[in-house]
């Protein structure tokens, strides 16, 4: 999602399939077991109905995959090669990204929290396909039906 250029450091962008909820997470490197061990942490507050399951496309960043049904009881699915499609939600999401980070942004310098207010704005932003309520509502009530 951002040049690579310009350093190590990326963002792992998640979005609830239903709500079009969004987390970013801030990622030193592309090493596998750190990245799965902050979606463990970001997501172990969730209830478990809540966090069943992710979709990944193939990079290698994601080869730890069993440490989310380890740490989470979660099953992992990841897309067929080239096939963006696949997961069209977090393509979205990352194009909406895009308005606020543009690819040669220096993700050195993002920190976690100006990510953690970025995923709140996006979640804020009412979306015609949930019927001009925003992810956070959507979500919220996902939340509170108990799935």
């Amino acid at each position: 999602m951002f040049d690579r250029k310009l350093g190590h450091c990326n963002v792992t962008s998640l979005v609830e399939r239903v709500s079009r909820y969004t987390v970013m997470i801030k990622n030193r490197s592309r090493h596998t077991r750190p990245i799965m061990d902050k979606i463990i942490s970001a997501f172990s507050p969730l209830p478990s109905f809540a966090r069943r399951s992710f979709i990944f496309d193939r990079g290698t960043e994601f080869a730890g995959f069993r440490a989310l049904e380890d740490g989470l009881g979660a099953r992992s699915w990841f897309c067929d090669p080239n096939s963006p499609w696949q997961k069209g939600a977090v393509e979205d999401t990352n194009k909406r990204i895009r308005r606020f980070m543009p690819g040669d942004t220096d993700l050195s310098i993002v920190t976690q929290q100006q990510l953690v207010h970025l995923a709140h704005q996006l979640n804020s932003q009412p979306r015609k396909c949930l019927g001009y309520r925003t992810p956070a509502e959507v979500f919220a009530a996902y939340l509170q039906d108990g799935g």
